[in-house]
């Protein structure tokens, strides 16, 4: 029975082998040509590709049925250096892809995702293929969406040394078992690195950040009412500066108001607002529904974690750093120019910010 799945899984290794080469082989320039060649015995495959100089070199050929972020990065420290490698799979993700280029380690899936670099002969090789796995079923514990996974990722983003599981919940006010799968995720991803008895050591928070808002876009925070206040922004934020309630902040103001602070890149022409009863700001600001020419955004969100870390900024209300770029980068229009810009000043001050 072994043997049989041992013979099972070298036979799908080698129809993976032979697509892949088919697909590179169509993907070389004109003059170039490559030629597979496996050793049965061994398991190992290789390709020889040859320039229209007739100078050749061997790439060592590996399959992956499957291959996440933290096994790229494992299999790139393995690699043995100034040898050429191409992973060929029937599908990588774009996170995959980002770490197998940044370790210089050529790649090729099915879908047509290709990256392939030779320095002699000099072949540089890169197409897109699609960004979501054909074949796969989607299950939530694969995405940062939801309101108590955006508390986990601001626990560990705004935190230098978010400690373990026990201590991330504590902090985040969520079950330890869910910060657990949020955590093996993230491990997966590799975006962030665990010591003994799982604390965490380190944080990739901009690569986090950047997972954030794909997978939880600003549409994904609450309930949202575009308004106009005729009298302007200007004179909006000396009125709200007023708004809170029971001790709690009644609103937090994010987006590109808040990366004007730090990065200005030119003055925002719409203010977004996270406020506790958007019914009860439009009738005491006096705003107006509109459903175009607004300069103004409520968002009633779903959950208060987007008041967590709020600060003053002068008389205005203004959520952490972290929540602001984050809604900036999974926003419409110029968000996402302005939430880069933040990122670059966060980058340099990220002792400023974390705490």
């Amino acid at each position: 029975m072994l043997l049989a799945t041992r013979n099972m899984a070298i036979g799908d290794n080698n129809r993976l082998i032979d697509k892949g080469y088919e697909l590179l082989e169509s993907r070389l320039p004109e003059g170039w040509n490559a030629e597979l060649s496996k050793q049965v015995e061994g398991g190992e495959a290789y390709i020889w590709i040859t320039a229209p100089d007739h100078k050749r070199i061997s790439i060592v050929v590996e399959a992956k049925t499957k291959l996440d972020p933290r096994q790229a990065l494992e299999f790139a420290r393995s690699s043995r250096a100034g040898e050429p490698r191409l992973i060929i799979a029937s599908y990588l993700s774009p996170a995959t892809r980002e770490r197998l280029a940044e370790a210089g380690v050529s790649f090729l899936d099915l879908t047509g995702n290709a990256r392939v670099v030779l320095s002699r002969p000099g072949l540089f090789i890169d197409t897109g293929g699609v960004d979501v796995d054909p074949n796969s079923v989607p299950r939530p514990s694969r995405s940062l969406r939801g309101s108590k996974a955006g508390r986990v990722v601001r626990a560990l983003i705004d935190t230098r040394s978010p400690g373990g599981v026990r201590d991330i919940a504590a902090q985040a006010g969520v079950d330890p078992g869910y910060v657990s799968r949020v955590l093996s995720l993230l491990d997966r991803e590799a975006v962030i690195e665990r010591g003994g008895r799982g604390k965490i050591t380190s944080v990739d928070w901009l690569r986090l950040l950047r997972r954030w808002a794909e997978d939880a876009p600003l549409e994904s925070r609450g309930a949202q009412v575009t308004c106009l206040d005729p009298r302007g922004v200007s004179a909006l934020l000396d009125r709200i500066s007023d708004a809170d309630s029971n001790g709690q902040p009644g609103y937090a103001v994010t987006g590109s108001f808040v990366a004007s602070k730090f990065a200005p890149v030119s003055a925002p022409r719409l203010i977004t607002i996270y406020v506790r009863r958007t019914d009860h700001v439009i009738k005491d600001l006096g705003l107006r529904r509109v459903d175009a020419g607004a300069n103004v955004l409520l968002i009633e969100p779903e959950d208060d974690g987007v008041f967590s870390g709020t600060r003053q900024d002068g008389t205005v209300r203004c959520v952490a750093l972290s929540q602001a770029s984050a809604d900036l980068l999974g926003s419409p229009g110029r968000g996402p120019a302005d939430g880069e810009a933040l990122l670059e000043w966060m980058k340099e001050h990220e002792e400023v910010w974390r705490g």
